[in-house]
C-alpha cells in the first residue's frame, strides 16, 4: 500500500497493470479516515480519458513516473462505476465496488465503526485548504480503416488496323528489234516451229503475328494529409462559495 506522503505527486502519472498493461493514468486519490492511508486510485480510462475506474491502492507501487497496481487491465475497466463523491461505506454503489473486488481477494481494512467513510486526498477535516477540480477535454486520435483501394488487372479485346506495303509482280512483253547486237540469238534456234515460254509470277502478302510487350508499370501509393475538426464536449467544474457572516455570499471560481 502506499503510503499519505505518496498521494501528493500521484495525480497525471500513468498507471500500470501487473502485467505491464498501461490502464490510464491517475486522478483522485481516496484516503481511508480511520488510519489517513491511501485506499482507492480513481484511474482515468477509455479513449479520450472520459471514463473514471476504481481500483484499491493494496499492493500498489510507485515505479519511476509509472504507478502500478495489484489487478488485471480488464479487471479495474469490468470495476462498477460510482461517483467520485459517493464515499459513504452505506452507498449501495460503493458497497458494489467493495464486492467486485472482494470477489477478486482484495479485503478492505477494518473499519472503526459503522460511520466510517472515504474521503478524497487532500479533501476533509485534516486540510485548513480546500481543493477546487474541474474537468478539462483531453482530445486525441484514434486511427481506423475508411476504405481499401487496389489494383486489378483485366484483358479487353480492340480492333486494330494498320496499312503495310505489298508487292506483286506481274508480266509485261517487250519486243526488240533485230540488231548486230541480238542477230546471233536470233538465229541460233531453228528457223519455223512452235514453243512456249513461261514466267512464274510472285505477290506478297500480308502475315500477321502477335507478341505480348510490357509498356507501363502501374502501382498504388499512399500519402497523409492534414484536416483540422473541431472537437466539443461538456465538462465539470467545482466552483466554491464563501459563507460569512454578516456579509454577501460570494461565489469564487
Amino acid at each position: 500500500m502506499l503510503r499519505q506522503e505518496d498521494v501528493q505527486n500521484l495525480a497525471g502519472r500513468e498507471v500500470y497493470d501487473r502485467n505491464d498493461n498501461k490502464i490510464g493514468r491517475a486522478g483522485q486519490v481516496y484516503l481511508n479516515t480511520d488510519s489517513g492511508q491511501p485506499e482507492w486510485l480513481c484511474v482515468n480510462t477509455g479513449l479520450f480519458g472520459m471514463k473514471e475506474s476504481f481500483v484499491p491502492l493494496r499492493d500498489a507501487q510507485i515505479k519511476g513516473d509509472v504507478v502500478y497496481v495489484a489487478y488485471d487491465k480488464e479487471q479495474v475497466k469490468d470495476a462498477p462505476s460510482i461517483e467520485p463523491d459517493a464515499s459513504d461505506m452505506g452507498d449501495p454503489q460503493v458497497q458494489e465496488l467493495f464486492a467486485y473486488y472482494g470477489a477478486l481477494g482484495w479485503q478492505a481494512p477494518p473499519a472503526s465503526g459503522a460511520g466510517d467513510r472515504r474521503q478524497a486526498a487532500g479533501r476533509g477535516t485534516r486540510d485548513d485548504a480546500m481543493t477546487r477540480s474541474e474537468e478539462r477535454l483531453r482530445v486525441g486520435t484514434a486511427r481506423e480503416e475508411t476504405g481499401r483501394a487496389r489494383l486489378r488487372k483485366y484483358v479487353v479485346t480492340e480492333q486494330v488496323q494498320t496499312t503495310v506495303p505489298v508487292e506483286r509482280e506481274e508480266v509485261r512483253v517487250e519486243r526488240e528489234p533485230i540488231t548486230d547486237r541480238n542477230r546471233d540469238a536470233a538465229l541460233s534456234g531453228p528457223e519455223i516451229t512452235e514453243s512456249e515460254h513461261e514466267v512464274t509470277l510472285h505477290a506478297e502478302r500480308p502475315v500477321v503475328e502477335k507478341e505480348t510487350v510490357p509498356v507501363e508499370r502501374v502501382r498504388l501509393a499512399k500519402e497523409t494529409t492534414t484536416d483540422e475538426e473541431t472537437v466539443a464536449g461538456e465538462v465539470r467544474k467545482e466552483q466554491i462559495e464563501t459563507d460569512l457572516p454578516n456579509k454577501s455570499r460570494k461565489k469564487r471560481r
